[in-house]
C-alpha cells in the first residue's frame, strides 16, 4: 500500500491507523505548491480532486476520503481493534463519530486556514467550533476515549484535528479534556512514529 500525505494535513489521521495496525506501506510526499508527488506523479492523476488523503492499494485501485480509508485499514486488520466489528452498534456509533467529526470539526476549520476568508466569517466558525469541542469536551468528560474503551480510529482522526488548533488562533486551554486527550494520543508509539516521519516531531 502507498499513502500520499502532506504533513499534518488530514491524511495524518490515515497514517496513525497504518501505524497502529503494523503494516508495511510507503508514504508518498505531496508538494502543496503543485500538487505533484516526490516521485514527480501528478496528484490530480491519483485523486481527481487533487486532495490527500490518497491510498494506493496493492491492487493498484486507489481509495480517498479519510473516513473510508481508515475503516478500510481497520478492517483489513482486525487484531489491531482501531474499529468495533461491521454490523454491531458500536461499529454505527464510530460511523456517526466520524461522520459528526467530518462534517461538524473538519469542515469547520477549512475557512481558517483560507486566506481570503473575511475576518468576520473566520470569527463565526470559530465560535461555531467552540460550540463542537464544547460537545466533546463533555464527552470525554465521561471517557477517556471517543469509542468503546480503546483508541479507534476516531481518536486519530481527531487528534489529527486538535493539532490545527494553534495554526488558526483557537486556544485549546478552555477544554481541559481535550488537552489531556491529545496529550495522551501524543504518546503512543504508533502516534509518535507518524509524527516523526512527517517531520512534525523532532527527535534528539
Amino acid at each position: 500500500m502507498k499513502l500520499f500525505f502532506l504533513p499534518g494535513a488530514c491524511s495524518l489521521s490515515p497514517h496513525i491507523a497504518l501505524r497502529e495496525a503494523g503494516v508495511a506501506f510507503d508514504l508518498v510526499r505531496v508538494k502543496r505548491a503543485d500538487k505533484r508527488t516526490m516521485e514527480d506523479e501528478d496528484l490530480f492523476a491519483i485523486n481527481p480532486m487533487g486532495m490527500v488523503p490518497a491510498l494506493r492499494l496493492d491492487s493498484g485501485e486507489v481509495l480517498t476520503e479519510g473516513p473510508a480509508i481508515v475503516q478500510y485499514i481497520a478492517d483489513q486488520f482486525p487484531a489491531a481493534k482501531l474499529a468495533p466489528a461491521n454490523g454491531t452498534l458500536a461499529r454505527y456509533r464510530l460511523q456517526e463519530t466520524m461522520n459528526f467529526l467530518s462534517t461538524e470539526v473538519h469542515k469547520g476549520f477549512s475557512p481558517l486556514f483560507n486566506p481570503k476568508t473575511p475576518d468576520e466569517y473566520k470569527a463565526m466558525a470559530k465560535e461555531a467550533l467552540a460550540t463542537r469541542f464544547n460537545l466533546l469536551e463533555a464527552r470525554l468528560a465521561k471517557s477517556e476515549w471517543l469509542i468503546g474503551d480503546g483508541f479507534t480510529v476516531a481518536d486519530g482522526y481527531l487528534f489529527t484535528m486538535l493539532g490545527w488548533a494553534p495554526h488558526v488562533g483557537i486556544d485549546l486551554a478552555r477544554w481541559p479534556h481535550l488537552v489531556a486527550y491529545r496529550a495522551r494520543i501524543a504518546e503512543r508509539p504508533a502516534v509518535i512514529a507518524a509524527l516523526t516521519a512527517e517531520g512534525l516531531l523532532k527527535t534528539a
